[in-house]
């Protein structure tokens, strides 16, 4: 897709036509009432099914026999008849812990909620099925029916929650009336969605993003920031981390001992890492284009022409590492390669599985987003994360409706939480190409991906890469992620840790740490996995030893930071990650 028509979709407003048109002004409606087309893929969906007679009887029959097993088993109950150790007519799902009070089981009004409510979700799944739709909207409609019985959900209610009602009676109703203040607080500051954290006492450079260093590079969209060396000699490769645009980089550095910058300084490495400005309108035609070449193309000029060397070894993650591939499989295709091996951690480079996230990145929705991200030049930061929360809304959301506002407890004081609370937001135009050129058409690992006029080749890329992703994420599944290991032509290492998204990357050596190895790479993720072995330590040390076979020899650390040509600024973590809305960028 050129740029030409990325621009002409993002800039089209009604503004720029004396006469409204009818379509749009319907558009940004049912944009403002379903902007992810829930409610229109399920619409769909119940006309598909009604064109299933079959199928929905077959749904219908199955409902009433559990209707009846569970109505057995409630008056059972009641009358004080039912075998304690019988299970349940419907057990919900084992890693369900919303469930976990005895009240579920042992008192009958309860337990005919709980069975009354699991049985209408499995009805309304058998529902959709019986609609035969095509795979996306199958998907998508699975992803609204779930999240709307996650959100109906007994356990969201006074009334109907026994851990609430018991912690009023014994608190004399102050639990209601905090939380009652919890959720006011939440609707007035926090557009209706509960707290996650409290973070008022977390900021960059007082308790977070701690490892000395130097702002070195200043631009218009990055900075580049050069850590202080903590051993006497380093190894002669540097080294440069590539954060997501999407947050803030200090998620590598986040608190020490929890600091991957900070372990890989220790380890003696020449540490340099990328922090992109929180875009605002005036970015709205900056292009995903500009973000490579500005962003991690930029930054490795800089890290190699302060250290004199000729290659780096970069650290990426999630959407700083598709960044990364696509300017390595650049640098094959121009012969300009400064990438000396890859570390991806949690990212997707082949979109072909994108997992729960492809409900939210089909065509009308990425239409949709546009048309939304015209008004003001930008996604605004919360609109993403909270598509990240909604991926796992009971553990994001519901949980905090319950501590918050139904058992009136304060949110966390939590740092890695805090980070998550402190996102970005993207550029209209780069936000549409990234999600029409990787989401909806796959272009890099289809080989169609276009950088001025030259195609990507990712087999073409030979540098060696180590490709890391967590067992539990529910943003880059990772059978998804380990499809990077086979994309890219290199000498490639695939390593499987435990943990999510966000707690797989920080996790420091600690009793609880594992993951997974396998030395080949297999050519589906289930087998890697059948021939893969589990360590009983943070794959941070498997990291360490292969990244250190790649990073040189070593020598006298260097004495001071930057050069003549990029003379120290400020104090890390720079002024970037700090800034808001309005602030001015001297570069």
């Amino acid at each position: 897709m050129s740029e030409d028509v990325e621009a002409g979709t993002i800039g089209a407003t009604a503004g720029e036509s004396d006469v409204l048109d009818p379509n749009w002004v319907g558009d940004q409606i049912l944009d403002t009432l379903d902007p992810v087309y829930f409610a229109r893929t399920l619409v769909n969906a119940g006309m598909k099914a009604a064109s299933n007679p079959v199928g929905v009887s077959t749904a219908l029959l199955k409902a009433a026999a559990g209707a009846m097993k569970v109505g057995a088993a409630t008056m059972a109950k009641a009358a004080k008849t039912a075998d304690p150790e019988a299970p349940a007519p419907i057990q919900p799902p084992p890693k369900d812990h919303r469930w976990a009070s005895k009240a579920w089981q042992d008192n009958p009004y309860f337990f005919g909620l709980q069975q009354t409510y699991l049985l209408t979700r499995n009805l309304a799944d058998d529902l959709i099925d019986a609609a035969n739709l095509d795979e996306a909207d199958h998907r998508k409609a699975k992803f609204a029916t779930s999240f709307a019985f996650d959100a109906l959900a007994p356990t969201n209610l006074l009334l109907t929650n026994p851990d609430a009602l018991a912690k009023a009676a014994a608190t004399g109703g102050a639990s209601v009336v905090k939380g009652a203040a919890n959720m006011l607080h939440d609707l007035r500051h926090n557009d209706g969605w509960p707290s996650k954290v409290d973070d008022s006492g977390f900021e960059p450079g007082l308790n977070m993003a701690l490892t000395p260093g130097k702002v070195v590079y200043r631009s218009d969209l990055i900075e580049v920031m050069q850590y202080e060396p903590q051993t006497e000699q380093t190894y002669e490769i540097p080294m440069l981390f590539c954060p997501p645009w999407i947050n803030k980089y200090y998620i590598m550095d986040l608190a020490p001992q929890k600091s991957l910058i900070e372990w890989a300084v220790q380890q003696g490495h020449t540490c340099f890492t990328i922090s992109y400005r929180n875009p605002d309108g005036s970015m709205r035609d900056t292009s995903f284009e500009d973000y490579l070449r500005q962003g991690p193309l930029d930054a490795l000029r800089v890290v190699r022409e302060i250290t004199g060397q000729e290659k780096v070894n970069t650290v990426n993650v999630c959407l700083g590492g598709t960044l990364t591939a696509l300017a390595m499989a650049h640098g094959a295709a121009t012969g300009d390669e400064p990438v000396h091996t890859a570390t991806f951690l949690n990212t997707l480079t082949d979109f072909s599985d994108p997992g729960v996230l492809g409900a939210f990145t089909d065509e009308p929705t990425v239409a949709g987003l546009e048309r939304k991200m015209a008004d003001q030049g930008y996604l605004e930061a919360s609109e993403m994360a909270r598509t990240f929360d909604a991926i796992r809304a009971n553990d994001l959301i519901f949980q905090y409706v319950v501590n918050n506002w139904l058992l009136g407890e304060d949110p966390p004081a939590f740092d890695l939480l805090a980070w998550n609370n402190d996102s970005t937001r993207m550029p209209a135009r780069m936000h549409s190409s990234y999600l029409r050129r990787c989401y909806l058409e796959n272009q890099l690992a289809n080989d169609a991906f276009e950088v001025d006029g030259t195609v990507l080749h990712p087999a073409d890329v030979k540098q060696d890469s180590y490709v890391l992703s967590a067992i539990d994420d529910h943003i880059v599944p990772w059978t998804a992620a380990y499809r990077t290991a086979n994309l890219l032509g290199g000498q490639n290492r695939f390593v499987l840790s435990t943990s999510g998204h966000i707690a797989g990357i920080v996790n420091p050596p600690s009793p609880k740490a594992r993951h997974w190895t396998n030395d080949q790479i297999a050519e589906t993720p289930e087998q890697w996995l059948e021939g893969a072995e589990q360590h009983q330590h943070t794959w941070w040390e498997d990291w360490t030893q292969w990244i250190g076979q790649r990073a040189g020899k070593k020598v006298d650390a260097p004495q001071q930071l930057g050069s003549k040509a990029y003379t120290p600024m400020e104090d890390a973590p720079g002024l970037y990650v700090k800034m808001r809305p309005g602030d001015i960028v001297s570069a």
